[in-house]
């Protein structure tokens, strides 16, 4: 099967150009029964795959990214979603590991989804596309990551709804990775987060356009997405960040639109998410994140008690859309299990969005540990 692209770009640190790849199968079935055939799943790879084939680790997305985590497809400016960590030298060392970066099925970014062609129809699947599950979307990363012949993951890493994959990945697959890296995420959602997902996806409905999910491209419910967005938009930045940032300044450009740079902020978000992602696959995958749980307390203990390896988990004190303390749950359970874990909570003002920015002591934490990958005491954080 063939791997990553050319590595030529201006920056040495950069895996260069890359081309997000189709990787089909004969089929997928999902929790529910139902049947997804064929299995299309698109992904992109970082690195070489070393002869033991020891050193993949997979890389999970938050809830609008894709497979495109690192360098540039060809003329493109801005490089993938955490090109900030995957690359040589980098976090994600790529002279060390093979990085493979897959988007989640019922997407719309390539792997199988409501944008999908039926066979049946020789139309897209739109709303009548099954419902897909987080443990689907793991399941579906599993049949890939068998396709390249590696039997043990060097590690599982993601933030937000990725971190929820790392999560579902230690117990669906204890025996197959070596380290989990959970980011700004959760075991289950609160009523909180639910109710922040139900708002998104009522304004879908809402949209004259909707059609009972069965939309043409010509006539895609736009401004329920786009009003969709700007209330997620919202949850991922911290009252310190959008106070530094905007305060109540007045929008450039035309005030009738809005009377505050914060909105017009926010209707440019929900706009240009409209030209790159679709409104039924951001009713899939909220209510995929939704409906995802592993429980609390001593629940959430007895899900943990089958993982085998050692575990990141890491927290933004500014995050108020995924708190530390649901991260403290997940730590909490992993030690009553005795599982090795490290626990660091960053003091970033940036929000939920923390995890997918520039920080030096972001990547110098994940790279310290990866390195002491066979001494768990090996590395402290205070």
């Amino acid at each position: 099967m063939p791997t990553t692209a050319s590595s030529e770009h201006k920056d040495p640190q950069s895996v260069g150009i890359v081309e997000t790849k189709i990787a089909r199968f004969d089929s997928l079935t999902l929790d529910n029964g139902e049947i997804i055939s064929p299995l299309e799943v698109a992904y992109e790879t970082y690195g070489t795959l070393s002869a033991k084939k020891d050193n993949a680790i997979l890389v999970c997305h938050a809830l609008s990214g894709d497979a495109h985590a690192a360098g540039f497809h060809e003329g493109d400016k801005r490089p993938g979603w955490w090109d900030f960590y995957i690359g040589p030298g980098k976090a994600f060392d790529t002279n060390k590991y093979f990085i493979i970066s897959s988007n989640v099925i019922g997407g719309c970014k390539g792997s199988s989804g409501p944008l999908t062609i039926s066979s049946e129809t020789n139309k897209a699947y739109r709303s009548s596309f099954p419902f897909v599950s987080i443990v689907d979307m793991v399941r579906a990363q599993e049949v890939l990551v068998s396709s390249f012949g590696i039997e043990t993951l060097f590690a599982v890493a993601g933030g937000s709804m990725g971190g929820m994959q790392a999560l579902q990945w230690s117990v669906a697959y204890p025996d197959r990775m070596k380290n989990c890296i959970v980011m700004a995420s959760t075991a289950e959602h609160s009523a909180q987060q639910i109710a922040f997902n139900e708002v998104g996806r009522q304004a879908i409905l809402a949209d004259p356009n909707w059609n009972n999910g069965m939309y043409e491209d010509s006539t895609k419910p736009s401004k329920g997405l786009a009003l969709a967005r700007m209330m997620g938009h919202i949850t991922y930045l911290s009252d310190e960040m959008m106070r530094d940032k905007f305060g109540r300044k007045p929008p450039k450009g035309n005030i009738q639109t809005t009377d505050f740079a914060v909105g017009s902020y926010l209707i440019y978000q929900g706009e240009s998410f409209v030209d790159r992602f679709d409104a039924n696959s951001y009713i899939y995958v909220t209510k995929a994140l939704d409906h995802y749980s592993l429980g609390t307390g001593k629940e959430l203990t007895k899900a943990l008690s089958v993982v085998k390896c050692r575990f990141l988990v890491v927290a933004y004190t500014s995050d108020w859309l995924y708190p530390p303390y649901q991260s403290e749950e997940i730590v909490k359970s992993l030690e009553v299990n005795a599982i090795p874990v490290i626990f660091v909570e960053l003091n970033n003002p940036a929000g939920h969005d923390s995890f997918l920015l520039q920080s030096e002591e972001q990547d110098s934490i994940i790279k310290d540990f990866l390195e002491f990958t066979d001494d768990p005491d090996g590395v402290i954080y205070g």
